[in-house]
């Protein structure tokens, strides 16, 4: 099952209310990725120690009359179709409308575990009145006021319950890696160079791919799936259902993939949606390839690659330890380098560390720089061991956990990459009672 948790339900029933206190309305729940498609269309939320993507379904509905009903029933269907678990939001203060059991019915009719949320119940009239929507015929429905947060822990609950476990791992150990960026960065066009065929449709028009496509790679010794996502456009672009389809498979793909090459356009730089892509691909613990696309038709001087670099990394800062390929996948220049750079944070990304090398070694860089006091109180870490998830996460035993600033714990995970080859990967870090 994937880690897809949409929103669904007519407009103005609260959905995007309910969506911002799940991303950003309560220190459990954090980060908030915004500016793909519209502000806040995803998140990531974590809740009950998993965490998932929240895709609110709401901003996507066209303005026209006539086909507004029709734009909702597409996207519930592309709902059902792509997430794993769906909340199906309903009003307490307007009860059941007609477009409310048009969507009860095609939500019965899907094998997705389905919760309704009844909102806006704030008072106990409204409690009465929430009953009603038993009728609509969901085992699980829960009450709450979005806007206060009352019901919302008991549904995030629920939701959790139903979802994979963040730590499993996929049987498949073939490495899966997503081509994804802007539409018409050339995602198409490196898919396939490096499979040797009209794969995919290549054309100049932006959003020229609507579906993710997977195909294996097996040449030279190497073996993986790429798996080629369609464009992830900006906010004013997207005015179908089609691109609104092609974005829920551009964050599957993601939730899908080990690593995401992150097509850049050396034209153009890295813009704020690719920040976003790659924003989402950090908290999601994905390997991270940059690809520099285009790259042959740029004016080149001594330093112009460095320099490019250079003013990447300032953006993507604190994160800069990964790799950047400059490619040209129409040329076909140096993309064999960007195969051989996703293989190696796949493993990277892979490696278990022996507990008695961590503790020696980080324990060493502890010794030589141990954690600042907190009110007089002196923190010991004794004892560091790798978690048991799918990315490089390690926990930390301490005596007063809650009191390690974060300088320090930026300090550990710098000792972290120093010692270790943990390029392209992000890293975990806890700290632990003792």
């Amino acid at each position: 099952m994937t880690n897809i948790v949409a929103i669904v339900g007519r407009p103005n029933v609260g959905k995007s209310t309910f969506y911002n206190r799940m991303v950003g309305g309560r220190p459990a729940i954090v980060d908030d990725v915004s500016g793909v498609t519209r502000d806040r269309m995803y998140g990531t939320c974590e809740w009950n120690g998993k965490s998932f993507t929240v895709v609110d379904t709401g901003g996507f509905v066209r303005d026209s009359e006539e086909i507004f009903e029709v734009a909702i029933r597409d996207q519930v269907k592309i709902a059902i179709e792509e997430a794993g678990v769906i909340i199906f939001m309903v009003d307490v203060s307007t009860g059941i409308t007609d477009l409310d059991d048009q969507m009860a019915q095609m939500l019965r009719r899907s094998d997705k575990p389905v919760l309704l949320a009844v909102n806006k119940v704030d008072n106990h009239q409204r409690l009465l009145d929430a009953n009603e929507f038993w009728s609509l015929g969901f085992e699980e429905t829960h009450f709450l006021a979005s806007i206060s947060g009352s019901g919302t822990g008991d549904l995030l609950d629920a939701v959790t319950e139903k979802l994979a476990d963040d730590a499993s791992v996929d049987d498949d150990d073939m490495p899966k890696f997503a081509i994804v960026g802007r539409p018409n960065v050339g995602k198409s066009s490196l898919a396939n160079a490096l499979l040797g065929e009209e794969r995919n449709i290549v054309t100049p028009i932006a959003g020229t791919t609507r579906d993710t496509i997977n195909s294996t790679y097996s040449k030279f010794g190497k073996e993986f799936m790429i798996i080629d996502t369609a464009g992830i456009r900006k906010k004013r672009k997207v005015n179908e259902d089609l691109e609104f389809y092609s974005v829920m498979r551009a964050i599957r793909a993601i939730e899908d993939c080990d690593v995401i090459l992150l097509m850049i356009d050396a034209q153009t730089g890295m813009e704020a949606q690719d920040m976003s892509i790659f924003n989402l691909a950090k908290k999601r613990n994905k390997g991270i390839v940059i690809l520099v696309n285009k790259w042959d038709l740029m004016d080149k001087e001594t330093n112009t690659a460095r320099d490019f670099e250079k003013e990447m990394k300032k953006k993507m800062a604190p994160f800069v330890d990964l790799p950047i390929v400059f490619i040209s996948a129409l040329e076909k220049q140096r993309i064999f380098k960007a195969v051989e750079a996703g293989l190696a944070v796949f493993e990277n990304r892979s490696q278990k560390i022996k507990t008695s090398v961590l503790n020696e070694v980080i324990g060493d860089a502890i010794e030589a720089y141990e954690p600042p006091s907190h009110r007089g109180k002196f923190i010991k870490i004794k004892y560091i061991t790798q978690l048991p998830t799918y990315y490089p996460a390690f926990a930390f035993f301490c005596n007063y956990p809650k009191h390690i600033k974060e300088s320090y714990r930026n300090y550990l995970e710098n000792q972290l990459r120093k010692n270790f080859n943990f390029k392209g990967v992000p890293i975990g870090i806890f700290f632990r009672k003792k």
